[in-house]
Parts: structure tokens; C-alpha cells; sequence
């Protein structure tokens, strides 16, 4: 069993090592294996040395880089890694160090356990956790109504980053998204297959714009437009 975590990376020199050796440090359950596939949405920083020198450091690790020449978006990201996936499941995760990589053991626990498709990691059901700014609160809030009224979902986070899934569930969604508009994407298209999406709390260490959140107000805009679109169009 593979669990394949794909990390996209657009100038996080800054976070990048420390996220690499968190999820390297991740025991798994039923003893998976990792693989780690990093791509870099064409940094104007140091993000790509940072990962050849964590490469050259931990020969032993499954870690693949893949490049893009300019910068494209998280979506597209997701997308280009998509092919190189290796692993039965895969899970998204931030190079900015927001979520801890050791609430993944209890994603996939949950999905194996339950044979599920999908398992979202929700910041909102976790005791005391920091909620980040009233912004990003209430508008994570709104997409997680707007998700559930229209998908008939009961999501408490639906813009979460922790989304695991069957790799073959992943493959077989027709995605076009190119930024954040992955999140909403992805949740539509698995509702609309009939799959209810379970959740599970995950710990959350927000960053501020000052220490490169790179989420803006336009994307929420964009959020809410791709639940509408994507409820009636493929």
C-alpha cells in the first residue's frame, strides 16, 4: 500500500524543507509506503534547490520533482502530478506548513477501516484549533453551506487542503481547474458521482499574508461561482 502526497510549491523556500521532513517523519498505518511528488509552478525563488538539496540529503525517499516553467496555479499543479502517481491513494498538501502531515495516519485509517473513496481533513471539528482571520472563517464557512445545500454534502470544510483519495477516483474526474478552484472542482464532481464525502478533524497553524498566505478574496469569488457551474455543467 502507497500512499502518494503531492506538494504543490510556487516560492515557499521559506517552508518547504521543514514540510518535506514532516511528511517524511508521518508513520502510516498497515505499514504504507510514501511517495512524495513536488511541483514547483515556476518559483522565482529558491523553491527548486531547496527540494534538490532534501533529495540529495534523503536518498532513500521516494521524492519526484517536476518543474513547470512559469506559474500556473495550484489546480494545474495537482493535474500535472496526477500522471506520475504511483500510489492506491493520494492526498494533497500545502508547502506553506499551515496543517501537520501526522493527521494523514488517521485519514487513510478512516478510509481503509470504512472503505471509502474520499476522506476530507477538517480544521473546523478539531477542538481549540486555531480558526485563522474572521475572513477566511466565515468564507470557509459560505462554501461549506453553499456545498451542502447544493451537492447535498454535510461538509464542515470544504476549501480544506487535506483531501485524500482513491487514485482512481482522482483519475477518473474530468478536472479543469488551473488555481484554488481545484477544491470546489473536485467536491462537485465527487458529489455528483454519488459519493458522500466523510470527514475527519486536522490540526491548523493559519499564516498571515505577511508570511505568504496566498489565498485572496477573488478566489472565494471564484469558489462560489465553480459550485454554481459545475452543478450543472461537467
Amino acid at each position: 500500500m502507497t500512499l502518494t502526497i503531492i506538494i504543490p510549491a510556487y516560492n515557499e523556500e521559506r517552508n518547504l524543507a521543514s514540510v518535506l521532513d514532516s511528511v517524511m517523519q508521518v508513520e502510516l498505518p498497515y505499514g504504507a509506503d510514501k511517495e512524495i511528488i513536488v511541483v514547483d509552478d515556476g518559483s522565482a525563488d529558491d523553491t527548486v534547490g531547496r527540494v534538490q538539496s532534501f533529495i540529495a540529503a534523503n536518498p532513500q525517499a521516494r521524492i519526484n520533482l517536476i518543474r513547470h516553467t512559469s506559474n500556473q496555479g495550484k489546480g494545474a499543479a495537482i493535474r500535472t502530478a496526477l500522471p506520475a502517481v504511483s500510489g492506491e491513494y493520494v492526498i494533497i498538501q500545502d508547502a506553506d506548513g499551515e496543517l501537520d502531515p501526522r493527521d494523514f495516519a488517521k485519514m487513510l485509517s478512516k478510509m481503509v477501516d470504512e472503505d471509502l473513496p474520499v476522506v476530507y481533513g477538517s480544521r473546523f471539528l478539531i477542538a481549540g484549533g486555531r480558526l485563522g482571520s474572521r475572513f477566511f472563517y466565515y468564507g470557509n464557512r459560505i462554501l461549506s453551506a453553499l456545498s451542502n445545500v447544493l451537492y447535498g454534502q454535510h461538509l464542515t470544510d470544504e476549501a480544506t487542503c487535506y483531501k485524500l483519495f482513491r487514485t482512481s477516483l482522482l483519475r477518473s474526474l474530468t478536472l479543469r481547474c488551473r488555481g484554488f478552484e481545484f477544491c470546489p472542482e473536485v467536491t462537485a464532481k465527487i458529489a455528483r458521482c454519488g459519493i458522500k464525502i466523510q470527514e475527519v478533524p486536522i490540526n491548523y497553524y493559519p499564516r498571515t499574508r505577511e508570511q505568504g498566505k496566498k489565498v485572496r478574496l477573488r478566489d472565494g469569488f471564484i469558489a462560489v461561482w465553480c459550485l454554481l457551474k459545475y452543478r450543472f455543467v461537467d
